[in-house]
């Protein structure tokens, strides 16, 4: 049970955001720039796949699962791959890019001052762009406050991640502005 009375029996942060439509608006299309904006260069399932990484990191189960099967959806891969990739992206098959990334979205969730030049090199040095570098850390520091949101006010998870494999595609065509949960 979440630490407060929710009003709704919806999980994680469709629970919150059910229970404060006014921040609902803005924190969904906050999420809906950073993930889904096709005026990116890096694709929808790279940027699920840094959401789902952060969360792995800061341990919320429900954000990493439900990123991790959307990343999943977009790549075309299983959620046991996409955990292999959480356990351990340097040995993943995914590209030297994606690598770099991964490594300073890693620092970004320890802090922003961990960022280091060197990170940021490497990451230019498999070509990725200023405007990569800087939606990484964006969406890296944005999962953090989703995270200590969701874990924050104990919010409950399906513990059966089928649920949010299953729930990937349409979550995918929907986008972040509508709830398929309500």
């Amino acid at each position: 049970m979440a630490h407060i009375n929710l009003e709704n029996e919806l999980p994680g942060i469709r629970g919150l955001m059910a229970y404060s439509p006014k921040t609902e608006a803005p924190l969904n299309a906050l999420a809906e720039v950073l993930l889904r904006d096709d005026d990116n260069t890096l694709t929808r399932g790279d940027r699920e796949l840094i959401g789902a990484y952060v969360s792995y990191l800061n341990d919320c189960f429900f954000c990493q699962n439900v990123h991790g099967a959307l990343a999943g959806h977009y790549l075309g891969c299983n959620i046991h791959e996409i955990d292999a990739i959480k356990s351990d992206f340097t040995s993943a098959a995914i590209t030297p890019k994606m690598k770099a990334l991964l490594a300073i979205a890693a620092s970004v969730q320890k802090g922003g001052k961990a960022v280091t030049e060197e990170q940021v090199a490497a990451a230019r040095a498999e070509n990725a762009t200023d405007k990569e570098i800087h939606d990484t850390v964006l969406i890296a520091a944005a999962f953090c406050m989703f995270n200590r949101y969701v874990d924050g006010l104990a919010t409950w998870a399906p513990q059966d991640r089928q649920f949010y494999v299953n729930r990937a595609p349409q979550r995918a065509l929907d986008g972040y502005q509508s709830s398929i949960y309500k």
